[in-house]
């Protein structure tokens, strides 16, 4: 049935880039539930344990969040759905929601922000909100976003303000849990402002591991599309330099070079803080899911990020 065969590494063919390699270990990926209904088995693509965020995009029925989630536990996978604060109506609903995704998927794991609406529905706004309620506190890991060319959203004026006091929060917040805790991040495509941003936050004190977002293989267009939707920033330049370049404007983008860059600083330096690569697969998760493969990503999620 497998359309793809995950061998032990020793007898698979050796990817060139090592350090790629190591760097894509423990790699996850996101899927919503309309883009998991054309996938007939995720068995085929994705790497026994790896986990799969499950994005809860404004309108979706919590019925159809938690029936992807079932699947995907059933199937070996950590699943990670996601909890926008912004499009939860009150305290009683969280609670319905964790006790639904708990009892139906044994749940553990779950990535909290604020979402991307711009008026709430309800009480909450923020993760932090979400973290004050109390209702996590059995759950093994809990990431918070972390956004490397900064949020709009929250500094209006394109300074980090109140992105710090954010994560200096979160930071005192993991202090005070037992749950494992990361930065997953929205994406980039530029490795100079990733690095630059997580050496700036190590310096402030931030130590959450960084779960750093990369786009996966996609249509140029497509990219540009979902970047500008999401406000990407200063990387955004790199799309637009290729854009013009009538050579590479109708090839797909792949996220080598970024990856590439970034696999080399940690090899360089072991103790960067960017722990592992989250995939946006916004080309499609089968093209995503062959991408990492082809580039040495089959190890699953390593010891020390499982949980459940």
């Amino acid at each position: 049935m497998a359309l793809l065969n995950f061998k032990r590494r020793d007898d698979a063919v050796k990817p060139a880039n090592r350090q790629v390699e190591a760097f894509l270990q423990g790699y996850s990926i996101e899927v919503m539930p309309r883009t998991a209904e054309k996938v007939e088995d995720f068995r085929d693509l994705l790497p026994q344990g790896t986990r799969v965020y499950i994005a809860h995009i404004d309108g979706t029925p919590i019925e159809d969040m938690v029936a992807t989630a079932r699947r995907l536990a059933r199937d070996g996978f950590n699943v990670m759905p996601h909890f926008p604060a912004r499009i939860i109506k009150d305290r009683a609903t969280l609670a319905n929601w964790i006790a639904m995704y708990r009892g139906e998927a044994d749940v553990r794991q779950a990535l909290l922000l604020a979402g991307g609406v711009a008026q709430p529905v309800g009480a909450f706004h923020s993760s932090m909100q979400l973290l004050d309620t109390g209702l996590f506190g059995d759950f093994e890991r809990l990431h918070v976003a972390g956004h490397p060319e900064g949020n709009r959203d929250i500094d209006t004026d394109g300074g980090d303000a109140l992105v710090m006091e954010a994560l200096r929060w979160k930071q005192g917040f993991s202090e005070r849990t037992d749950a494992q805790m990361a930065l997953a991040t929205q994406f980039a495509f530029e490795a100079g402002p990733i690095i630059a941003w997580a050496d700036a936050i190590r310096a402030a004190g931030i130590d959450l591991p960084v779960h750093i977002g990369i786009a996966g293989p996609a249509k140029l267009q497509t990219l540009i599309k979902f970047a500008i939707a999401c406000g990407v920033g200063p990387s955004l330049k790199v799309l637009q330099k290729r854009a013009m370049d009538v050579s590479k404007l109708l090839l797909p983008y792949e996220p080598t070079d970024v990856i590439a860059a970034l696999a080399a600083h940690k090899a360089a330096n072991p103790d960067f803080n960017i722990e592992a690569v989250h995939f946006f697969p916004l080309g499609g998760i089968k093209t995503n899911a062959q991408w990492a493969i082809d580039n040495g990503g089959t190890a699953g999620v390593p010891a020390n990020q499982t949980t459940g």
